[in-house]
């Protein structure tokens, strides 16, 4: 049967969420003490590594619109949901080849600082400013969104004690620890989360004797052979979506602005490759979760608990119990609280140059 909702506190949930926090602002207490300049401040000192930036690239990009937001279109749509992981994941390689070098090697601390550098300095301010924090706050909303729902499915709270309790903690991490402690919250999270997920792929797969087929099997015989098949739209409605998924990619103001925080730009184009490679295992970890909600939870049981977003907890509930639906929920609310102080820091950069 599918999990039903679950009503009160979640336990292991608060504890383990509180000890998230507890830690990350420990460490923008640390980051503080070390934070003196602007280039600490935006740059991290420029003393990122480029294993270290490629772990917090893959933490600031694996969002809860990633995690809750791919893995429920694949459960509710099928295979057209696999679009948008393998649109995304093609961004990359167009960033590590065409974009990290060149911005790195001019070492500013924002992708309008390179523009400015070449041409009028006042237009290209304002415009680039300009679609940051339009991008910031588009992102943003995706975040709150998946926010508001953990809280409401967790502890019956509503969406305005999410956004309050993620603002003031993204405030925290900016205004005190800067890059640095924003850049180590992205670490921390990116291993939480890729252990979790992995954690659920396993236990997904032992359900079927780890027969990756017998998956898709199952989905096929529950929702029909259509939901392993391409869907119906227009040939060139696919073609304008992947466009815009993989250059949208190499655009995004808090991606670009991880390049200035490494030493040279040898790291830079590490860190992408590091970055591309969890990224890419992530989002066949998203492609398995979607399948396994469709098969085990239901489509139905995710739209009546709380829609697409929920198809992972929800079936983290159904696998692992109570225990593990607190784990994982609360390894996504730690995603959205990092990938959300890397995009503020973002949009502080673009307002501040």
């Amino acid at each position: 049967m599918p999990p039903s909702a679950p009503e009160g506190l979640n336990v292991v949930a608060v504890v383990f969420f509180l000890l998230f926090v507890a830690t990350t602002l420990a460490i923008t207490y640390w980051a503080a003490k070390k934070t003196k300049t602007a280039k600490e401040f935006y740059a991290a000192g420029r003393s990122i590594t480029g294993f270290q930036n490629g772990l917090a690239l893959a933490g600031d990009y694996m969002s809860a619109a990633s995690f809750l937001g791919i893995a429920g279109m694949v459960a509710t749509k099928g295979y057209d949901g696999l679009i948008y992981s393998v649109g995304f994941l093609v961004g990359w390689p167009i960033t590590m080849f065409l974009i990290a070098e060149p911005l790195r090697n001019l070492g500013k601390f924002t992708f309008a600082d390179v523009v400015a550098y070449r041409l009028r300095p006042g237009p290209i301010r304002t415009a680039a400013a300009t679609g940051a924090i339009l991008t910031v706050l588009l992102y943003l909303i995706a975040q709150m969104v998946g926010a508001g729902d953990l809280i409401k499915l967790l502890f019956n709270q509503p969406y305005e004690i999410a956004i309050v309790g993620v603002g003031a903690l993204m405030i925290a991490y900016v205004l005190f620890g800067g890059m640095k402690a924003t850049t180590w919250v992205q670490i921390i999270k990116a291993v939480l989360l890729l252990g979790g997920a992995t954690a659920l792929v396993v236990m997904i797969l032992a359900k079927f004797n780890f027969n990756p087929v017998a998956l898709f099997d199952a989905a096929s015989a529950k929702y029909g052979a259509k939901f392993l098949q391409p869907g119906e739209a227009k040939p060139l409605d696919n073609i304008s979506l992947g466009l815009a998924l993989m250059f949208g990619t190499a655009g995004l103001p808090h991606i670009l602005m991880r390049f200035y925080t490494v030493p040279d730009a040898k790291a830079a184009r590490s860190s992408v490759f590091f970055a591309t490679g969890w990224i890419g295992y992530f989002y066949v970890l998203t492609f398995l979760i979607g399948f396994g909600a469709a098969a085990l939870v239901g489509r139905e049981a995710i739209a009546a608990q709380g829609g697409n977003n929920m198809a992972a907890p929800l079936l983290a509930k159904f696998l692992g119990g109570s225990a593990f639906f607190g784990f994982l929920s609360a390894v996504a609310f730690a995603t959205i609280l990092a990938v959300v102080a890397g995009l503020a820091l973002a949009g502080a950069s673009a307002l501040s140059h």
